[in-house]
């Protein structure tokens, strides 16, 4: 599997994400060739759903609060920069990976 494309920061650090609304589930569909995250989301995108979703998805992935994540650039595109406060790096890249492995096989 390809790398995530993280960012590290004081505060934290930030993931590229590319969102898919409207999908049967929602889920990690894969890694880009550029560490790109793409994400599938089952809300329309419209008034903020697909956002609300998109955040409460990494919320539950990661095992964080909802207030920890942020959608700082991309707000209305597919393509965003997800903030994500309080772990490093290696950290949001290690709970992915085991999120994706235990929902592998469904």
């Amino acid at each position: 599997m390809r790398k995530f494309k993280l960012h590290g920061g004081k505060g934290g650090s930030a993931i590229t994400v590319r969102v898919t609304p409207r999908a049967r589930r929602t889920e990690v569909a894969e890694v880009l060739e550029d560490g790109t995250i793409r994400i599938r989301v089952t809300a329309p995108p419209v008034e903020g759903k697909a956002n609300a979703a998109l955040i409460e998805f990494l919320a539950d992935a990661l095992k964080i609060r909802k207030s920890r994540v942020e959608i700082v650039a991309g707000v209305r595109g597919l393509d965003k920069i997800v903030s994500i406060t309080d772990l490093s790096a290696g950290e949001v890249q290690r709970r992915l990976q085991d999120w994706i492995d235990r929902n592998e096989s469904d």
